[in-house]
């Protein structure tokens, strides 16, 4: 506290000192972090001249600049008006009240290499106490400066060797002239190249390829038909190569999915009798593979189709799949075409809208296909799938020995084969079923199983069973 009335106390005295000491190293400190706030900052136009160019003697420094005070390591007197360099330390002496500064002490004994680096950075000048002016350091800071221009120009120059210009890109594109090309114009481009007689078998087999992707859309496929590429396919079906018959009935089958307006062309094109040939002669398991799902596709939603299927005895050369070796893998996607088409009736015989339905009702009432399924012994045929081991085709059988059982249920009463199969089944769902719920799934996979196993016992005994896991 002071005593304004009269002379500081002794505590006053040391407050001020204080004061003052930490005012000047503030000031110090300032200077040397922030470049505007120190005594010897260089502008702009201090480096320059209206036209230019670099001041190059002492006689054109401004005589209004400061006298630069030269810091060495030990401490100096400081003359009024004398500017202090950024970085220096600066005390008041309490003994001579006067102000001194010096170069700042090197902590790890590195003041040389220190040194050095303020060289390097004040260019190559002379920084000696006795030569080092306020002239000779705007030359640095403007040699300082070109040389940096000189590091971006050789940086710019460098990024320009490793890339081009966009001008130059836009250019290059423009010579490619890049196109991009609609779905159309790429089919109108793969149908000629199958149709090419120039085109190899391996030409022809990639454009299906690429066909089959595109006529999966229902509005490219009906593209691909009004180019006249759904008869091209059509007629390859009679290949004599299996590789093109195999790709043919693949981009058939994807041109049929869900498309009713080329289900009608392709039934009318002699697609469906081509088919029924390709599975029931012998032919590779790829192509009747794909065969076989061309004529899903095609009986689909389409009873005008699954009519004349059941004509052409479609349903009897399917049969025959079952009894030629190596077909097994054929045998589940059979059944599931089977299954599908019974349900499909089914489900429409008990819409609510039968006012809409009214015509398709009364063309799948010419579909006689259960008769033809019951006559031909399929009931067995389907439960024997059973006895396989994966239990996706389990389900699968399941599902169709369920809709059958009101037609076939008198066969499958005598069927023992299929009673012992059904008992495994239940013991096996049973403890899986179990295993399901001890993990916290109460309505899981096999629990799914083990009802549908429980519910067709349930159907063969007439009586009521209870599912201790539904």
């Amino acid at each position: 506290m002071f005593h304004w009335a009269g002379l500081p106390s002794a505590a006053a005295k040391v407050s001020l000192l204080l004061l003052v000491v930490a005012v000047l190293f503030s000031w110090s400190s300032l200077s040397d972090r922030v470049p505007e706030f120190a005594l010897t900052k260089i502008e702009e136009s201090d480096i320059k001249d209206d036209s230019g160019k670099e001041p190059l003697t002492e006689d054109d420094a401004d005589p209004e600049d400061l006298e630069v005070f030269y810091p060495t390591h030990q401490w100096q007197t400081l003359r009024p008006g004398q500017a202090v360099p950024a970085g220096s330390h600066v005390r008041l002496n309490l003994q001579t009240g006067e102000r001194e500064a010096k170069l700042p002490d090197s902590e790890d004994g590195n003041s040389e290499a220190r040194e050095e680096r303020r060289r390097k950075r004040l260019g190559k000048v002379d920084v000696d106490a006795n030569s080092f002016t306020s002239q000779e350091l705007k030359k640095a800071l403007a040699k300082m400066k070109e040389s940096e221009k000189a590091e971006r120009k050789a940086h710019e120059e460098e990024v320009r060797k490793k890339f081009r210009p966009i001008e130059q890109l836009k250019e290059e594109f423009e010579k490619l002239n890049v196109k991009m090309e609609t779905d159309y114009e790429i089919m109108v481009k793969l149908i000629s190249k199958f149709n090419s007689s120039a085109s190899t078998l391996a030409d022809k087999v990639a454009a299906l390829y690429d066909l089959e992707y595109y006529v999966h859309q229902v509005d490219n496929a009906k593209d691909f038909l009004s180019m006249g590429g759904l008869q091209l396919v059509i007629e390859g079906l009679n290949s004599t190569e299996a590789a093109l018959k195999e790709h043919a009935a693949f981009v058939l089958g994807a041109a049929l999915s869900s498309n009713p307006k080329v289900q009608i062309e392709a039934i009318e094109g002699g697609a469906l009798q081509k088919l029924l040939v390709i599975l029931a002669t012998e032919q590779p398991l790829a192509v009747k593979k794909k065969a076989l799902f061309a004529l899903s596709s095609m009986l689909r939603h389409f009873p005008y189709a699954q009519q004349q299927f059941l004509k052409l005895g479609g349903l009897q050369v399917l049969r025959s799949l079952f009894r030629q070796k190596g077909m097994e893998t054929l045998h589940v996607r059979v059944v599931t075409l089977l299954y599908d088409l019974i349900v499909e009736k089914l489900l429409l015989e008990d819409s609510q809208q039968e006012d809409q339905l009214e015509e398709k009702m009364l063309q799948y009432q010419q579909v006689r296909l259960v008769p033809a399924v019951v006559e031909q012994d399929w009931c067995v045929a389907v439960s024997n799938l059973l006895a396989v081991p994966e239990h996706d085709t389990r389900e699968k059988v399941l599902k169709t020995v369920a809709v059958l059982m009101s037609f076939c249920r008198e066969r499958y009463q005598g069927d023992q084969a299929l009673s012992s199969t059904l008992g495994l089944l239940r013991r096996e769902y049973e403890e899986l079923a179990a295993q399901e719920q001890r993990e916290g799934d109460k309505d899981g996979y096999f629990s799914e199983l083990l009802g549908s196993v429980n519910t067709i016992i349930q159907q063969l005994r007439g009586r009521q069973l209870r599912a201790p896991f539904r």
